[in-house]
């Protein structure tokens, strides 16, 4: 995964539109992990997605980049990001 990880660590961003997308489509945050419980008793755990994606620490990176370039150049509110 080595050249799909540097790939997308030098992605950069300099179009609003895929910044937005961008920022629409990873989440500003890990998914909460999950227990499974029947009646009362742990049955299954879920680990947090985070954990189980190769990728993720490239994915909040490009997150990153797109916020900052839409906060930076273009000026915009990213609050209805984070």
């Amino acid at each position: 995964l080595t050249p799909i990880k540097d790939w997308l660590d030098g992605w950069d961003i300099h179009d609003p539109k895929v910044a937005h997308m961008v920022c629409k489509m990873i989440p500003p945050q890990c998914p909460f992990e999950r227990d499974i419980l029947i009646f009362g008793k742990k049955v299954a755990h879920i680990p947090a997605m985070c954990k189980l994606n190769p990728l993720y620490e490239q994915l909040v990176g490009i997150r990153f980049r797109a916020l900052s370039y839409l906060a930076d150049e273009c000026q915009e509110d990213i609050s209805k990001y984070c």
